[in-house]
């Protein structure tokens, strides 16, 4: 029988810390839950791998050393509210809600935010609400955010989502410049989002997240 407890004490020891992640609660949250419950069933005896892990449809799990680290940069406190946009099986939306107040985690795809809403319910997590949802649209209605956290590539953050966050917010996403992957946290003042260099991780493109391109004959 496999020991998920033991390897989620491996994981934490040789991927999240040795990723200089610090804030206590994201170490706590790493141990705490159960990250062999929210991936595909065939999937949980890769669960603890150090890379992103597919869950179908050209989307991944982001990678424990990524998640932690972008969760650290996020700096989240216990009364703010938070928007997971693509939050897969919820592994992330249950990570963060061990620090905020509540989560807000969107999914696209019907099943999969029912999959969420079933494995987080069965975890014991109460303080996240599941929507689906467009990704590009998160969930207006519930904001604003203190925090909104991008689950997977990007070359560019629709204003819509932006809008939706406080002022004074934190946001994290991954770029796609080239073949290269830039983590970057955002802060929200006087309505104007300013990035600045995290470090650098990989992802797929989410779909709707492409800059836009202009015509050129």
């Amino acid at each position: 029988m496999t020991d998920f407890a033991a390897r989620r004490t491996m994981m934490v020891d040789t991927q999240v810390r040795p990723a200089d992640v610090t804030n206590l609660p994201v170490i706590e949250a790493m141990l705490t839950i159960p990250r062999e419950d929210f991936v595909p069933a065939n999937r949980r005896s890769v669960a603890y791998s150090g890379e992103n892990l597919e869950i179908g449809q050209g989307r991944v799990m982001l990678s424990p050393w990524t998640l932690s680290k972008l969760v650290d940069r996020l700096d989240i406190q216990p009364d703010e509210l938070v928007l997971d946009l693509g939050c897969g099986y919820g592994y992330s939306a249950a990570v963060m809600a061990r620090m905020a107040e509540a989560v807000v985690a969107i999914e696209d795809d019907a099943e999969l935010a029912q999959e969420a809403e079933r494995r987080l319910a069965d975890a014991g997590i109460f303080n996240v609400a599941v929507l689906q949802a467009a990704l590009t649209e998160g969930a207006p209605k519930q904001g604003p955010y203190d925090v909104i956290l991008v689950e997977g590539a990007v070359e560019e953050v629709p204003p819509a989502i932006i809008g939706q966050l406080r002022e004074g917010g934190r946001i994290a996403a991954l770029f796609r410049e080239g073949s290269l992957g830039v983590a970057r946290i955002g802060t929200l003042s006087g309505g104007h989002v300013t990035w600045r260099y995290a470090f650098n991780a990989h992802a797929p493109m989410l779909p709707g997240f492409q800059r836009e391109r202009g015509f050129s004959l």
